[in-house]
């Protein structure tokens, strides 16, 4: 991933309030997932923490005591039942190109309520399960983390689109756009390069092949896409990056245009000083 915009370290995205009615028999759990700037090479992962565990997408590690972290390679680390204190110093073991540090991090965070006879629900922007599995443990970090990646892509898209429109109101006021060609290509290659980045999520957000072993998993995993509208938000993406791509592209073409009209300009003033300077040697 790129770098985000200014900002703070920590940008709290969401802040799901718990269901009013909670019992005493009731457990909480807390769900926080982190977008980083750098995506993850699991391999990688796997090599700084020998003990992790493959989980659904991405893998698994167990902390000592309690508390476990995800690891996904779309750039999401996603923390359960792990306090701000012992997150601080779970990052300051990474590697610095993963924890972004120095680099803006999302921070966007989930509340699961499970009790025995609680029906499958998201209620009160909380998820509610009669029973807490590993599996739908892990169905659960997956789904918030991709939230907060969608998150990160968002904001960088926005920001194509921002420079996309300066660029086309530019071309509206002038009539022309500039010669020099090098920073558009640039600029496309980015909004591609971003496209590409986008697109590779894509197969990430198809169900994944766990929640075919138990029905409440599926259900789980339906509940919590609508929940954070993942797939409203990818299509969102796809039709702004499309839009960025076919601007880019007229104003490319509108470069290539006046630099094809200058050159054909100067062709006709070279041959007419050819025509002078013969004439000026016959007479």
């Amino acid at each position: 991933m790129n770098e985000r915009g200014a900002g703070g370290p920590w940008h709290d995205l969401r802040a799901i309030p718990l269901p009013r009615e909670v019992s005493v028999s009731d457990q909480k759990h807390r769900f926080d997932a982190l977008a980083f700037a750098e995506n993850f090479s699991l391999k990688e992962v796997a090599a700084l923490f020998p003990e992790a565990r493959p989980a659904v997408e991405g893998l698994r590690l167990a902390l000592p005591g309690d508390g476990t972290v995800f690891f996904y390679p779309f750039g999401a680390v996603v923390f359960h039942e792990v306090d701000r204190a012992r997150r601080d110093a779970f990052l300051a073991q990474l590697p610095k190109a993963w924890s972004g540090r120095g680099a803006d991090v999302l921070h966007e965070d989930f509340h699961v309520v499970t009790g025995a006879g609680r029906a499958t629900a998201v209620t009160g922007g909380a998820l509610e399960i009669d029973r807490m599995t590993p599996e739908r443990e892990g169905v659960v970090a997956l789904t918030v983390g991709q939230s907060a990646a969608m998150e990160y892509y968002e904001q960088i898209v926005e920001s194509l689109f921002g420079r996309t429109t300066e660029l086309v109101a530019g071309l509206e006021r002038r009539g022309k756009v500039p010669l020099a060609m090098r920073r558009l290509h640039r600029f496309i290659g980015q909004a591609v390069g971003v496209r590409c980045e986008v697109l590779s999520v894509l197969h990430l957000l198809d169900k994944p092949d766990a929640v075919w072993d138990d029905p409440a998993m599926d259900e789980i995993y339906d509940d919590l896409r609508d929940e954070f509208d993942l797939s409203d938000r990818f299509e969102a993406l796809e039709i702004k990056i499309a839009g960025v791509q076919e601007s880019l592209t007229l104003l490319l073409d509108s470069a290539r245009d006046r630099r094809i009209e200058l050159l054909e300009i100067t062709i006709v003033l070279l041959i007419l000083i050819e025509i002078v300077l013969g004439l000026a040697k016959v007479m």
